[in-house]
């Protein structure tokens, strides 16, 4: 074992640990945080694997900006801050579904490789990773933008209870949101 696979092994602990405290904890923010650390690992294993653009791509996009989102929208929507107890429910079913999923995603990648080496192709440069994002995946990268663009039009829309109300009804007609005069008589 070199030096990588053992940066590689402690990298990829530290992801999976991290990723169980977001789904095992009960407080939505430090959810929030876990995931940045483990979504920070995940780019410092693009780091080891010589991918150092995609592991900045992994921070920038990742880290700096879904995970702010995501901490946005706890705040825009007033969701608690602490423990929660609509949250606490049976995690038997969870873990077993995961841990089957696990064991099956294991078994599929130690009958394919047994344990062999694999050769990892050139580096690729800037240049060819653009133009397969651009000439390739760009279907797929407009649909991402969409779906965060209504996820942040979705979290506005929760925190605003005005919209979408109709306006309070007064003798038969609309009332106008602002009175004339402050006791609330005309």
């Amino acid at each position: 074992m070199t030096g990588a696979d053992v940066l590689l092994l402690a990298l990829g602990a530290v992801a999976v640990g991290a990723g169980v405290l977001v789904v095992t904890t009960k407080h939505l923010v430090r959810a929030g945080l876990y995931l940045v650390v483990c979504l920070g690992a995940l780019a410092g294993d693009f780091l080891v694997l010589s991918a150092e653009l995609v592991a900045w791509v992994q921070v920038l996009i990742y880290v700096g900006a879904v995970v702010v989102l995501l901490l946005f929208a706890v705040m825009l929507t007033r969701a608690p801050i602490g423990v929660s107890d609509d949250l606490d429910r049976p995690g038997w079913p969870a873990a077993l579904i995961g841990g089957g999923a696990g064991l099956g995603l294991t078994a599929l990648l130690v009958d394919a490789y047994r344990w062999s080496t694999v050769t990892l192709p050139a580096a690729g440069t800037a240049e060819r990773l653009g133009e397969q994002i651009f000439q390739t995946w760009v279907l797929p990268f407009e649909v991402l933008s969409v779906l965060l663009l209504s996820a942040l039009v979705g979290a506005i829309v929760l925190s605003r209870p005005d919209i979408g109300r109709a306006a309070p009804q007064r003798d038969g007609r609309a009332a106008d949101l602002v009175d004339s005069e402050p006791g609330g008589h005309r």
